[in-house]
């Protein structure tokens, strides 16, 4: 099957002037882009990465809820307040309870157990961010440095015009991967002996420390793709 982005399909349709919009000129708009641009086909995924996708979406659904119980519960009246502490217990218990499925899921699967141990061998990186990378980054280990860092969105993007060098930014890609990669990357700048030595190489070098922790996130993925590629578990030297 192929999945675009509806943006760049919408697109399309506005570059050509056919701003209405109704199913027969849609159809004709997504057989317009799928010609131009040939967009590349992916399978789709096994019933056991569903039900594992399906888990970790559960899994941060549950972890905002419990963050929105939290911000309300110091302004909360008191009666309503012996609710919310109800309900953070409920989410506390029913967090442990996926997280054993989860893990029981990955157990069962020789090939996952595998490239969760691979991965869960780099310090800085944990059960959340391992997980969410074999669910929702099936790709990791195939394709190539600049593919993947596109494909996650942390590849910087230019602002070029002329004379004018604009600010490279980030933005696109999966932001699930994303999210749990910058706080991996996070929590690399402090106990990886790699990842903080080039933390610390762009802060002295007087990049912002925002800038320096995405730097990061791009060389964690890199080294990540290229464990799983070549089965190899963490070394300070190789890496």
């Amino acid at each position: 099957m192929v999945v675009v982005n509806p943006r760049q399909v919408r697109d399309v349709a506005k570059a050509t002037g056919r701003l209405a919009k109704t199913d027969a000129l849609d159809a004709a708009i997504l057989a317009q882009f799928a010609e131009a641009v040939r967009p590349p086909r992916r399978p789709l995924p096994d019933a056991a990465t569903r039900a594992l996708s399906a888990l970790l979406t559960r899994r941060r659904q549950l972890l905002d809820r419990r963050t929105a119980e939290q911000n309300r519960l110091g302004t909360a009246p008191g009666p309503v307040r012996t609710r919310i502490r109800a309900h953070l217990t409920w989410l506390r218990h029913e967090l442990a309870h996926l997280d054993e499925d989860l893990g029981r899921t990955i157990h069962e699967s020789p090939v996952w157990r595998e490239q969760d141990d691979l991965l869960q061998s780099v310090p800085g990186v944990g059960p959340v961010v391992a997980r969410t990378l074999l669910a929702s980054l099936p790709e990791l280990g195939t394709l190539n440095r600049k593919q993947l860092a596109a494909l996650v969105g942390v590849a910087p993007l230019n602002r070029d015009s002329g004379t004018l060098r604009g600010r490279r930014t980030i933005w696109g890609g999966r932001a699930s991967v994303r999210t749990v990669l910058y706080m991996s990357a996070l929590a690399a700048s402090r106990c990886n002996p790699v990842i903080r030595a080039f933390y610390q190489r762009l802060i002295a070098a007087g990049k912002a420390k925002k800038v320096a922790l995405t730097a990061c996130m791009h060389k964690l993925l890199m080294i990540l793709n290229a464990m799983v590629k070549h089965r190899t578990s963490w070394e300070t030297n190789l890496a």
